[in-house]
């Protein structure tokens, strides 16, 4: 029997294990690095040990100090959650061979499935439909759109679309790079690219004396740079035929590694209805939630029984329940080339309603780092039907409240009530075609009303507030009865609103002819001219204010009355979009070098990603102040291009580990 877990991970993962052990009464051990030392996981767990070092590489990644934490902890048994070591066979191997139970499959079965070319190789000989797959040096023009994928790769990490021949050679040599950087491992291999496919996976698990449980189908269509970004249970529109074909041919797969545990078959579904293996996850994964709200079970829960030696608690799983779907909740900016987002979070609330479920490893006060993936919850709605859960979802997300960094959480709530999405037409192309029409700039009075609250609330602070008597600035003196105005600059848009209103003796009179209900620091009610009534709380912090109302959230940032000339930045110059380390290069990028437009200049690496930083137009480097290793703050000046016309830096993004 399991006493004591060392959950080898971090963040929301971590936590949720934790839960169940809580449940069933065992003492818990979280590791973390240098950057997570007061991260919730490291609150919540009974014991932390300290991995130094603050880079994945130098911490989570570290087999030999996981295993020498577990050790030191006492702990007798370690869960790898998702990521990190999750799928390492070495690391299991290492902590079986330190005497430690592992709770996850078995080494051979990691191996096995850790290469995708290998993986396929016996899914084929199993009778599971697979893509044939294309020699690169054979490929020609009929064989495209092509897919180029690292073979050891997860996560999105190490693949192109190539849908030119002419760029395939470069693209490959690409993914190379990119896998050998990413995994270690440089292997890549290409298959057709299935246009409009939709991603379908089946949830197994297996226990140690020949039970293999299949529980259902799961949809993870909706995907930015290859990672899920919405996930349901059970995938909508699949007939019976179809259902029973993907869960043999997940059972097969199981049967076929003799595997144990947790898992996941993944799946290509075309657009005329066949199925296609795309790969084998070997542990949990990020979306289990919503499989264990349809049927009712604690997949974590079943994992610790599984790797104490008991067999599944029956032959067939329980029959499923109503439909689940789950939101990844990420600090990054999708109008932005899903750039991700960093600093405090000063506040996170997600509504306590009947049929929600909250997975996070944040909470108010905390920090997002640069070191880590930006994902800061999953939120799971369930109900009796589709159509209930996605509008549960939908409703608590945009109720949620989230001061602090920039996050997707705006693109999730119209994503949710897409006519596309709500009719069940998914494919992994759906960011592709709607984003734009996704994250625009709130439209109608919203923004506008949110600046005149949080201007009139900032009025009702400094009323309150304590002091000698009405504000003097040398010779002159606010007057009550004259126009005051504050400028906010709406974020992520960077819309400007300003906001106009006399003080009278009734209180404070909008220019723009709105009522003023009630106004405090903390909330302002006001009767707009359509004769409705609507409530705004607002939290300042710095010069931010956060403005939560009933359809939409904004956050608005106070201008001063005046502009600062030193405030200015050199044309043509490059700016760190977030804090970071440079990590390469462009060859022979040095100052005089001709540059042209669009070219990549820099690699900034943070919160697992890799960004480019692109030359904004033709021209000459005249500065350089980025070198590999160099780490950066937000804002900082990596190069300058010199130009004669405005130049407007770009950045885009490559996943990387």
């Amino acid at each position: 029997m399991i006493s004591t877990l060392l959950v080898a991970n971090r963040g929301e993962i971590a936590c949720r294990i934790f839960r169940t052990c809580r449940a069933l009464g065992i003492a818990t051990v979280a590791v973390y690095s240098d950057a997570d030392a007061d991260a919730l996981h490291v609150r919540e767990a009974d014991t932390a040990v300290r991995l130094p070092g603050a880079t994945p590489s130098d911490t989570y990644l570290r087999t030999d100090l996981v295993v020498a934490a577990a050790l030191a902890a006492g702990a007798d048994a370690v869960h790898p959650g998702y990521g990190f070591l999750s799928e390492n066979a070495g690391f299991a191997r290492a902590v079986q061979d330190a005497g430690l139970l592992w709770v996850g499959p078995p080494v051979k079965a990691i191996e096995l499935m850790a290469s995708k070319t290998r993986a396929k190789e016996l899914m084929a000989a199993a009778g599971v439909p697979l893509l044939a797959p294309v020699d690169p040096a054979q490929a020609t023009a009929d064989d495209l759109p092509l897919l180029l994928k690292a073979a050891a790769g997860g996560g999105g990490r190490g693949m192109r679309i190539v849908r030119e021949l002419a760029h395939l050679s470069a693209e490959l040599t690409a993914a190379t790079a990119e896998a050998a950087s990413a995994f270690g491992d440089g292997e890549v291999f290409a298959e057709p690219y299935v246009e409009r496919g939709r991603h379908v996976e089946v949830q197994v698990m297996a226990d140690g004396h020949g039970g293999v449980w299949a529980l259902g189908t799961r949809d993870c269509s909706l995907q930015r740079r290859h990672q899920k970004v919405i996930e349901e249970a059970p995938a909508p529109g699949l007939d019976d035929a179809l259902r029973t074909r993907l869960h043999d041919a997940a059972v097969a797969a199981a049967h076929a590694v003799g595997y144990r545990g947790a898992g996941t078959v993944e799946f290509l579904l075309a657009a005329d209805g066949r199925p296609y293996f795309l790969e084998m996850n070997t542990r949990l994964q990020v979306e289990h939630p919503v499989t264990e709200a349809v049927y009712g079970l604690d997949l974590v829960a079943l994992q610790l029984r599984i790797a104490e030696g008991e067999p599944l608690p029956a032959t067939a799983p329980p029959a499923p329940h109503g439909h689940a779907v789950e939101a990844r909740l990420y600090a990054e900016d999708p109008a932005r080339d899903w750039q991700p987002q960093t600093g405090a979070l000063h506040t996170f609330h997600v509504p306590d309603e009947p049929g929600l479920r909250l997975d996070t490893g944040y909470t108010d006060g905390d920090t997002i780092g640069v070191h880590y993936d930006p994902m800061l919850a999953k939120v799971i709605a369930h109900a009796p039907t589709r159509t209930e859960a996605v509008r549960l979802l939908a409703r608590a997300l945009e109720r949620a409240r989230i001061h602090g960094p920039v996050t997707n959480r705006e693109l999730l709530v119209r994503s949710l009530r897409h006519p596309d999405f709500l009719a069940a037409r998914l494919d992994t192309g759906f960011y592709d075609r709607h984003l734009d029409a996704l994250t625009p700039a709130p439209a109608g009075p919203g923004p506008r009303l949110a600046a005149l609250a949080a201007a009139l609330a900032d009025a009702a602070a400094r009323q309150h507030a304590p002091g000698p008597g009405p504000a003097r600035f040398g010779a002159w003196r606010n007057i009550s009865s004259q126009p005051r105005t504050k400028r906010y600059r709406a974020e992520p848009d960077g819309t400007e609103h300003e906001a106009a209103y006399r003080t009278t003796r009734t209180g404070p009179t909008p220019e723009t002819g709105e009522h003023v209900i009630a106004a405090r620091p903390d909330r302002v009610t006001l009767e707009t001219g359509d004769g409705l009534t609507r409530h705004y709380d607002i939290a300042v912090h710095g010069d931010k204010a956060y403005v939560d109302t009933a359809t939409g959230s904004y956050t608005l940032t106070a201008l001063p009355r005046f502009t600062d000339p030193t405030d200015r930045t050199e044309p043509g110059s490059l700016l760190a979009p977030m804090p970071g380390t440079v990590v390469r290069l462009a060859d022979g990028l040095a100052e005089g070098a001709p540059v042209q437009a669009g070219q990549p200049l820099i690699w900034l690496e943070a919160m697992k990603m890799e960004h480019r930083i692109l030359a904004p137009a033709s021209g000459t480097l005249t500065a350089l102040h980025a070198a590999p290793g160099l780490q950066v703050e937000v804002g900082a000046l990596l190069a300058v291009v010199q130009d004669a016309q405005t130049v407007v830096q770009d950045v885009q993004e490559e996943p990387k580990q």
